[in-house]
């Protein structure tokens, strides 16, 4: 080799080395928390002040930043909290804990927002997500004058309630049993109270809320249609708490402070109702109530570990003049251990258990009804923070099913009932997943990755076996579907798998910034369910059995496709925000014409697989500054199913055509308005609108020798009226000084305000006097006036 061949290589090497000491780089990891309570900060904003480098905070307040050697001004930012800069110096590898302050000294409360900052919801890939944030605007008016954290989320576009006073919820027209909704990681499978005039969630309890409408992220398995991932409070670690409420209906009280020498913190929120007192005073014989319990605990055992410790527990009980009793609730505990490895990788380890539970007791039958589903599940996270442009998450958890359709014995020696326990089932669900956030130029984004979820049907019980294999036959005789003809059954010990499933799940979401303040991004993501909701009603109750996939019902499978635009505008005073979605699904249960699904052993004689669609369009602007705040939300949208008759015979389902879901909605319109007219008034008001809900009517009726028979038009080929209302509210916050510790609230409000009776249902009957055929429409509410009183001590 030549000496000027060697000069040019030593030139090359040293222009190398240059290149990588100039881009020599470091880490700074740290916790976002609130400077008043310890509280970590959710989805905080950490970026380097005139760069493109910057990190959101995990759901432990965890962030992670890399960029090159040198001083940078550090700026923390956080929706209601004052911004933070901090200079610092990055010659080294480094930890930075830090405490936001609150902008206000108002009392926690909650409020929507689509994003963390304006920053992130322009730039950030994911979308069809909106954010509940638990400081501002509790006045919300809502019924019985209880906050109501589900109820809100149903203002949003994409989401519809799912009848008059009920907390279940539809999201991009998906059925109830196809949300996943988490308490802390716990699975919750009924979000109601009082048959769902309350939801589950006590507010004061509640740190944070985020809902996926679509571009459901890769750690997140098990449905098809949306996540709820509902965050309780860590507890306040620097000061002692009261927090608490007293209604007409129900009151609450929360306490929380630091233990274990200011290492951790502890909260204790409980929540419980009273009007049944009122009733029983009153000489009624009719009765209802329900109770809740919040509590969490946690312990830094060093600054690389820390240890959570959460659980809820609720409880509705009903007695109807002491001839049927119902009791149901939710029961759920997450431990959970936070571990650091270094300023790069952050992991948490859960395990949690999950059970839901109903009894219901009929004293004129003699008989008690109880029936649960249970579930094990552990789950390990990890988050590895590359660099500034590269994020990777991955993990693994697995899930132990076990569902317990139903046990029934006689409550007296008299009763004519037999004990009965219905065959119990046992499945067992793992998912194994990975997924990246890259910025691959100053203006593209991406999120991509891969799920694969798998499913067991496990043994333990015997299983009837068909002719032709086949649990529904259509009988052309009478035109009707019917149940096949069993030719014996098939056991199955504990260690044998009856069914296995397995499936790739693709997850992708891309961002592209048009400029500073506009952005369009598109996503796609499949998603698979193993489990199942059997109800043939329109709303979740307490008699809705779960079942799992199996010989005869499939996992539900279904594809997601969104595009959006998003901008903001006059100073990030308003945004807006449009979304276009299509999904399918297939392997959708539909239940034949006169199903009986309650103390069923062979669910499959009752059902057939069919198919499902939905596609609508999302607006939402929205006024984020200034003493006037509040949105406009509107979609429109179809959502259709579809159910041929296959292998059964016949044509399916209204002759094997599409029909609309019993969940849609073509028109669903929600204003929310909030006016801060001074220190001591906020006022508020709601409108709302929707196309009413698919129903099937009677169009006729014959004779049968002594009966009168209805005749049907196709299914849900009529709808109920259109649902509106208006709601009103005023929030009186005396005059209190800013060092004073008792601060209250007065809290009026009116639900309905013109007493619309919306219907929640229309029956047909004969009038007994006169003979005529006649309709009867059912109101839950009229108009609903409330007063609260809220405190914190």
């Amino acid at each position: 080799m030549n000496n000027q061949k060697i000069k040019q290589l030593l030139l090359l090497f040293m222009m190398f080395s240059a290149i990588v000491h100039a881009q020599e780089t470091f880490t700074i990891n740290g916790t976002v928390k609130d400077a008043a309570n310890g509280e970590t900060l959710f989805g905080a904003s950490v970026y380097l002040k005139g760069t493109n480098i910057g990190a959101i905070t995990n759901e432990y307040g965890f962030y992670s930043l890399t960029a090159p050697k040198g001083t940078y001004v550090l700026v923390i930012s956080y929706v209601g909290y004052g911004n933070i800069e901090k200079s610092i110096t990055l010659d080294k590898n480094q930890k930075l804990d830090i405490e936001a302050q609150e902008s206000s000294t108002q009392l926690e409360e909650v409020v929507i927002t689509a994003e963390e900052s304006e920053r992130v919801s322009i730039k950030k890939p994911q979308m069809s997500v909106s954010k509940l944030k638990i400081n501002s605007i509790k006045q919300m008016p809502v019924v019985l004058g209880e906050v109501d954290i589900v109820k809100s989320i149903q203002l949003l576009p994409g989401v519809t309630n799912n009848g008059e006073g009920s907390t279940g919820f539809n999201v991009r027209g998906g059925a109830v049993d196809q949300n996943l909704v988490l308490l802390d990681e716990a699975i919750i499978y009924n979000t109601s109270h009082l048959l769902g005039f309350f939801s589950i969630f006590n507010a004061d309890a509640i740190k944070d809320i985020k809902l996926y409408k679509g571009g459901i992220p890769a750690k997140f398995g098990g449905r098809v249609s949306s996540v709820l991932d509902v965050r309780q409070k860590d507890g306040n670690s620097k000061e002692f708490h009261l927090t608490g409420g007293i209604g007409a209906i129900s009151s609450r009280l929360a306490a929380e402070g630091p233990m274990f020498n200011k290492k951790g913190s502890f909260l204790v929120a409980g929540r419980g109702s009273y009007a049944h007192l009122f009733l029983k005073a009153a000489g009624e014989d009719n009765s209802a109530y329900f109770y809740d319990l919040n509590l969490k605990t946690n312990y830094n055992i060093d600054e690389n570990n820390k240890m959570y410790l959460s659980g809820y527990f609720g409880r509705d009980d009903f007695n109807f003049g002491g001839n049927f009793k119902s009791g149901y609730g939710n029961l759920s505990g997450n431990l959970r251990w936070n571990h650091v490895f270094n300023d790069r990788l952050f992991s948490n380890l859960s395990l949690i258990y999950s059970k839901y539970d109903y009894e219901l007791e009929f004293d004129s039958f003699e008989f008690d009804w109880v029936s649960s589903i249970k579930n094990y599940n552990v789950k390990y996270d990890l988050s590895y923070f590359v660099n500034n442009k590269l994020k990777f998450d991955f993990g693994v958890n697995g899930i132990f099913y076990d569902f317990d359709p139903g046990e029934i014995n006689p409550t007296s020696e008299t009763s004519a009932i037999n004990p009965l326990q219905l065959d119990q089932k046992r499945a067992f669900e793992s998912g194994l997943y990975v997924s990246a956030e890259h910025k691959l130029s100053e203006k593209l984004t991406a999120t991509y990755g891969l799920r694969y979820s798998a499913f067991s049907r496990l043994g333990g019980q015997a299983l009837m076996n068909y002719e032709n294999d086949l649990p529904v036959v259509y009988n052309e005789v009478l035109g009707i579907y019917e149940a096949g003809e069993a030719i014996g059954e098939t056991s199955y010990k504990k260690s044998d798998v009856i069914k296995s499933f397995g499936n790739l799940e693709p997850r992708l979401a891309l961002a592209y910034q048009l400029n500073e303040s506009s952005s369009i991004k598109a996503g796609y993501s499949r998603t698979a369910q193993y489990i199942h909701l059997l109800s043939n009603t329109t709303s979740v109750t307490p008699l809705d059995v779960w079942t799992p996939s199996g010989e005869f019902i499939k996992p539900q499978l279904s594809d997601q496709y969104a595009i959006g635009y998003f901008k903001n505008f006059k100073d990030n005073i308003f945004s807006l925000e449009v979304e276009a979605y299509y999904k399918t699904t297939d392997n959708r249960i539909d239940y034949i014409d006169g199903s009986d699904l309650i103390g069923q052993n062979t669910i499959e004689t009752e059902i057939l697989n069919g198919e499902a669609r939905a596609y609508g369009v999302e607006f939402l602007l929205r006024k984020t500054k200034g003493k006037y705040r509040g949105w406009l939300a509107y979609t429109i949208s179809k959502a259709e199913q579809r159910t041929p008759g296959g292998k059964a015979g016949g044509l399916g389902i209204n002759d094997g055509k599409w029909y609309y879901a019993s969940h849609d909605r073509t028109h669903d319109v929600s204003i929310t308005n909030s006016y801060k007219y001074n220190d001591k008034w906020i006022f508020g008001a709601n409108l709302i609108y929707q196309t009413g809900r698919p129903v099937t009517y009677p169009n006729g009726q014959y004779q049968y020798e002594d009966l009168t028979i209805a005749s049907y038009t196709d299914r849900n080929s009529d709808r109920l009226t259109s649902y509106h209302r208006i709601d009103i509210s005023a929030t009186y916050r005396p005059n209190r000084k800013p060092d004073e510790k008792w601060k209250g609230e007065w809290v009026f409000g009116i639900y309905n305000i013109y007493n619309r009776k919306n219907a929640a249902s229309i029956s047909f009957g004969q009038n007994r006097e006169t003979g005529i055929n006649e309709a009867t429409r059912t109101a839950i509410f009229g108009i609903v006036p409330s007063v609260t009183y809220n405190f914190k001590f």
